[in-house]
């Protein structure tokens, strides 16, 4: 039915690519291209040996728009997933424009050099994809991604004005090491370390780094303290969520992690503008994520669970509501079935699910779209059947 492109070979690069073999009656062709040809090959293998699944690779530069081009137009799939890092996001975008191949990713665009994050750079791309009849799906990973579809369908089916949403990630997992993340170090770091964000009533309100802590109890982990953080998708959701009037997204933290984030902190480790040293110049992060245990190589070692979702007052006939849709995730069930741990997981079914609403045009459009612009109930239906079973409880 489709040829699909996939860019990147990480951990989410390895599920969604696992995932899109095992919808092989969908993703009739499945092209893997990274810079990194050894990962893809690496990747191939597996699923080839566990699935009988062919898997072309190639290598490709993603930070270049003209090489994409040429690429995408030799290579004509139908449709572009990105699993590079988030800094490639605009040129990976531009040559889906130029080659007129709908685009999906997962997470909004970073600039290298400036710790934030925003969607402004993308949403800039709308009336040229309007005007091409092509179109953009952005943030299909978790969160963003579900976490805007549990938004979407709370308010199609919950509520007629949903008055405040909490979106609480929780990764209760043990890899056993002292200090690692459980994606690209880079982006984690730059991530947990910038100033929190908040929107309520109408207006955004900054926090310093970890300033607002909350304890929840997470159904099948327990109690864990929870921290406010930005996330991206908190920027497209104030403006699709009728009645809005106030949304935070929460993470947790152990107490080891942010001991060791702290010093890191103190001794310039997660600085991100260039030093010199020895006379080469480097960035700090880079170089500390460089130290860091690869995320890929968590899967063997991680174990317990993950709980992602959302908390949702508001009102429905005139009576106040309050409900709780979440998925729980478990690491080894994960690495059993695809070779990654559940943080990967959790990003890497919905990237496919995204990809194949696309595919089989249950979704369509002309333009730049977050994931919520569209009907949140065949993506709904999709996460049970592809591994990550989502539960609505009612809360007093």
């Amino acid at each position: 039915m489709a040829s699909i492109l996939i860019i990147g070979a990480g951990g989410v690069s390895r599920v969604a690519t696992t995932k899109c073999a095992m919808n092989s009656s969908v993703f009739t062709k499945i092209t893997l291209a990274s810079r990194t040809i050894s990962k893809c090959d690496a990747i191939a293998k597996d699923i080839k040996d566990k699935f009988n699944v062919e898997i072309d690779t190639a290598t490709i530069d993603a930070d270049k728009t003209d090489e994409l081009v040429t690429f995408i137009e030799n290579l004509k799939p139908d449709l572009v997933l990105n699993l590079a890092l988030p800094y490639q996001d605009l040129t990976i975008m531009e040559a889906c424009l130029q080659t007129n191949v709908p685009y999906i990713d997962t997470a909004n665009y970073e600039h290298p050099d400036t710790a934030k994050f925003e969607y402004k750079e993308q949403w800039a791309f709308q009336d040229r994809y309007k005007d091409a009849k092509n179109i953009a799906l952005l943030g299909s990973g978790f969160d963003p991604g579900v976490t805007n579809v549990f938004c979407a369908y709370a308010q199609k089916h919950y509520f007629d004005e949903i008055h405040y949403i909490d979106i609480l990630d929780c990764n209760a997992g043990d890899h056993g090491y002292p200090f690692a993340t459980n994606f690209n170090p880079e982006i984690n770091l730059r991530e947990v370390s910038s100033r929190g964000r908040y929107w309520e009533e109408g207006k955004w309100i900054e926090t310093d780094p970890m300033e607002i802590k909350m304890l929840w109890n997470y159904p099948e982990v327990g109690d864990k303290d929870s921290y406010l953080l930005y996330h991206e998708e908190l920027e497209s959701l104030v403006q699709n969520i009728k009645g809005l009037k106030r949304i935070r997204f929460f993470m947790t933290f152990g107490e080891s992690y942010l001991t060791h984030m702290k010093c890191l902190e103190n001794v310039g480790m997660l600085g991100i503008e260039e030093i010199e040293f020895n006379g080469a110049k480097i960035v700090p992060m880079q170089f500390l994520a460089k130290l860091l245990p690869d995320p890929s190589s968590l899967g063997p070692r991680t174990t317990g669970k993950t709980n992602i979702g959302c908390v949702f007052e508001g009102i429905k006939d005139g009576k106040k509501r309050k409900i709780y849709i979440y998925n729980v995730c478990d690491h080894q069930e994960c690495f059993k079935e695809v070779g990654a741990q559940a943080v990967s997981y959790t990003t890497g079914v919905p990237a496919m699910i995204g990809a194949k609403m696309i595919a089989t045009k249950e979704w369509s459009g002309e333009g730049v779209f977050n994931i919520e612009n569209f009907d949140p109930d065949p993506f709904m239906d999709e996460l049970n059947k592809q591994g990550l079973p989502w539960t609505v409880k009612e809360l007093d």
